[in-house]
């Protein structure tokens, strides 16, 4: 069958301006924001009309045994089937763990059985430093050439010179990377944590400009 593919970058739009609402605060930890984040997907995907699963399971065929998918969409329609799911719309793994980043890659894009090939995967991932982007990029590229997914991958940083966390997003077909966009992660004056695209965030653009200049 011909994949169904989402605009991903859509998705990221929905992720920045709703952030927010996860009622994320500084008092939580790293496990609860894995799960606002996760839960926030699982809800869109019923809100979408598919059935969402959390640790969901995906044959790994490298490995010789199942490996859990933190999220998974799939698609029933009793017109095609009426015991299966007509196919996996979606695969959305969420890491905190910055030395863990091949290996997120590595379970969006595993050697699977044929009916467990995701139509589109995201990718939520800490990375130690912008200058890791440009490797994982490579390897995303050159795996989805045979997965032949849509692709989001989400990279959030801490920038200790401006003291802030960047949201960098990218965008992938088959063909390659198509878009990418900046986001800013940031406590708000009553402590919870929001987001907002770089070029929206007016005092930040201005700060970022004075440490050119200064440069």
């Amino acid at each position: 069958m011909d994949k169904q593919y989402f605009n991903l970058m859509q998705f990221f739009d929905g992720y920045v301006r709703n952030y927010r609402r996860l009622n994320l605060s500084s008092l939580h930890n790293r496990s609860m924001f894995t799960k606002r984040e996760v839960d926030y997907f699982a809800n869109l995907g019923e809100m979408l009309g598919f059935d969402s699963f959390v640790e969901d399971s995906k044959f790994d065929k490298l490995k010789g045994r199942s490996r859990p998918m933190d999220l998974s969409w799939w698609k029933w329609d009793k017109r095609y089937d009426e015991e299966n799911f007509h196919y996996l719309a979606l695969h959305l793994e969420r890491e905190n763990v910055c030395i863990k980043d091949e290996e997120t890659i590595e379970k969006l894009f595993s050697d699977t059985e044929v009916g467990f090939i995701p139509h589109n995967v995201i990718g939520i991932q800490f990375v130690a430093s912008k200058n890791r982007i440009e490797y994982l990029n490579n390897l995303i590229d050159k795996r989805n050439r045979t997965q032949m997914s849509h692709v989001l991958m989400v990279y959030r940083f801490y920038d200790a010179d401006l003291e802030i966390e960047y949201v960098k997003a990218y965008y992938f077909t088959p063909k390659g990377l198509l878009e990418e966009r900046n986001a800013i992660c940031k406590l708000d004056e009553s402590g919870y944590w929001f987001m907002s695209f770089e070029e929206e965030l007016v005092p930040h653009k201005s700060r970022k400009e004075k440490i050119s200049i200064e440069e």
